[in-house]
C-alpha cells in the first residue's frame, strides 16, 4: 500500500471501508465538542449501541418473570451462556464445546491451573515472558508458592535481547529445551501489554508439547484482535477477558478455551460446582458431580446474565463483520498509522521509536525519545485518548470496528502540534 500523509487520502481509503459503516454503531466520548479519537481499545472497547438493548431485555425479564426468567424469558437465563459459544469458537479457532464463558479472567487462570498446572517432584517449573503483566505473574507466583515451591526456583522468564524490545521465537524455544524434563507448565501472554508483540503461539505450542509440558495462553489482548487456531494448535488451555477488543464493558465476564482431548475426563482435578454438571441432573440435586461434556463443566456457579449480555451484544457485530475483514482493515490501519508516525517524525525535531515488532496486531508502542509525559496530557486535553506506560511509552491501538484513517491522519496533526508547541 502507497500510504499519503494528507487528508484527501485518508478520507478516499474511509470511503473505501466495508467496515466503515460499524463507526455509527458505537458510542464515542467528546472532547471539545468533538467525538474522539480512542487508541485505548486494547484497554476498554467503546461501548456498542446495541448493548444497552440486550441489558434492559434481562431488567424486563427480571421484572416480569421473577424466578421464571431462568426459563420463560426471551433467552432463558439457564443457559444464557451458551448463545456465545459458537461466535467465540469462529473468534479463537475452536470447537463450540471447547469454549466457556464464565468468571473473570485472573479467576479463570487460576481455575485452569488447578487443572493444569500439576507439578510433581521431577516436572515442577514454569515458563512466562519476562514483565509478563502484573496479574500473571502475581497469579503464577501465587500458585507456584501454594504447591510449596519457591518462585525464584520454579518460574523462569524468557527474557529480551540485550538492546531489543521484542522476544525471538527461537530464544522462547531454546528455553524449553533447556528447562527440558523439568518443565511442567509454558504459559504466556498471547499479545504482549506493553510492546504489542504478537508471539509465534503455534510454533511455542508445538515446543512446548514436544518437551511434555502443558501449554497455555493469556489472550487479553489476542481475542478479536490477531488471528487465533486454538483447536488446530493443539493449545491445552487458554482464557481472555472481554472488555478489550471484544467490546463487552468494564471487568466484565471473561472466555476459556479447554483443548477437546481433556473434556471427556471424569477425573481431571479441577475446582467444580453446580453448574458445570450435566444440564439433564442439575436440578436432582445429586451428590455426585456429572460433568458436561464440554469447557462448561469447568463453570462453578450459574453464569451472571447481566454481564454476559452486553458481550453477546458485541458477539453480534463480530458474527456480522467476521474476522477476516477485521483482520484485513486492521493491518492496513495500523500501517497507515505506522506511516503517520514516521512522516511525523521527519517533520519535527523528536524522535519516535516504534517498540512493536512487525509480528503485530492493532497495537504500536511508541517509545517518546526527547518527550515526556506533557505530550500525552496535549493529546489527552486535544481529543486523542491514549494510554502511557511508564518510563515514556504511548501505546496507541487503532481498533477498526471504530477507528477510521482520517483518525490516523489527524492525530499526526495533533501529535504534530503538540510538538511544536513547547
Amino acid at each position: 500500500m502507497n500510504y499519503e500523509n494528507s487528508l484527501e487520502f485518508a478520507r478516499r481509503m474511509d470511503a473505501n471501508d466495508v467496515l466503515g459503516p460499524y463507526r455509527e454503531k458505537f458510542h464515542y466520548p467528546r472532547i471539545n465538542d468533538k467525538d474522539v479519537i480512542y487508541f485505548t481499545g486494547n484497554s476498554l472497547g467503546l461501548q456498542p449501541k446495541i448493548a444497552k438493548g440486550y441489558v434492559d431485555n434481562i431488567m424486563q425479564d427480571w421484572a416480569n418473570l421473577a424466578v421464571e426468567g431462568h426459563f420463560y424469558a426471551q433467552k432463558p437465563w439457564w443457559d444464557y451462556h451458551e448463545r456465545l459459544a459458537n461466535p467465540l469458537a469462529k473468534i479463537v479457532g475452536a470447537l463450540p464445546e471447547e469454549v466457556s464463558v464464565m468468571n473473570t479472567l485472573s479467576v479463570n487462570l487460576h481455575f485452569l491451573m488447578v487443572s493444569f498446572y500439576r507439578p510433581s517432584k521431577k516436572r515442577f517449573k514454569i515458563i512466562c515472558e519476562e514483565k509478563a503483566f502484573p496479574s500473571d505473574q502475581y497469579m503464577l507466583q501465587s500458585q507456584v508458592r501454594f504447591h510449596g515451591y519457591d518462585p525464584s526456583e520454579a518460574i523462569v522468564e524468557v527474557k529480551k535481547r540485550k538492546g531489543e524490545h521484542f522476544w525471538r521465537t527461537a530464544d522462547v524455544c531454546a528455553k524449553i529445551d533447556e528447562v527440558g524434563e523439568e518443565l511442567a507448565l509454558v504459559l504466556i501472554g498471547g499479545v504482549n501489554y506493553y510492546n504489542g508483540q504478537v508471539f509465534d503461539m503455534e510454533t511455542i505450542t508445538k515446543a512446548g508439547r514436544t518437551a511434555g509440558a502443558i501449554v497455555g495462553w493469556d489472550l487479553a489482548h489476542a481475542v478479536g484482535n490477531v488471528e487465533l487456531k486454538l483447536h488446530r494448535w493443539e493449545v491445552d488451555f487458554a482464557a481472555w477477558c472481554s472488555y478489550k477488543y471484544m467490546n463487552s464493558g468494564p471487568g466484565n465476564a471473561s472466555g476459556i478455551f479447554v483443548h477437546e482431548r481433556y473434556l471427556d475426563k471424569k477425573d481431571i482435578p479441577r475446582f467444580e460446582g453446580w453448574w458445570g454438571t450435566k444440564k439433564e441432573t442439575r436440578f436432582l440435586m445429586k451428590p455426585e458431580f456429572e460433568p458436561i461434556e464440554t469447557a462448561d463443566a469447568w463453570q462453578v456457579s450459574n453464569p451472571p446474565v447481566l454481564s454476559l449480555a452486553p458481550y453477546l451484544a458485541s458477539l453480534e457485530l463480530f458474527e456480522a463483520v467476521g474476522m477476516d475483514a477485521l483482520l484485513d482493515k486492521q493491518r492496513l490501519l495500523t500501517g497507515y498509522l505506522e506511516f503517520i508516525l514516521r512522516a511525523i517524525d521527519k517533520e519535527v525535531d523528536s524522535t519516535f521509536e516504534i517498540i512493536t515488532p512487525e509480528q503485530r496486531g492493532c497495537q504500536l508502542s511508541v517509545f517518546l525519545h526527547g518527550e515526556g509525559r506533557p505530550l500525552f496530557e496535549y493529546l489527552m486535553k486535544n481529543g486523542v485518548i491514549v494510554d502511557w506506560r511508564e518510563p515514556n511509552v504511548i501505546r496507541l491501538a487503532p481498533a477498526p470496528f471504530y477507528c477510521s484513517f482520517e483518525d490516523m491522519y489527524q492525530f499526526g496533526q495533533i501529535l504534530k502540534m503538540g510538538i511544536l508547541s513547547k
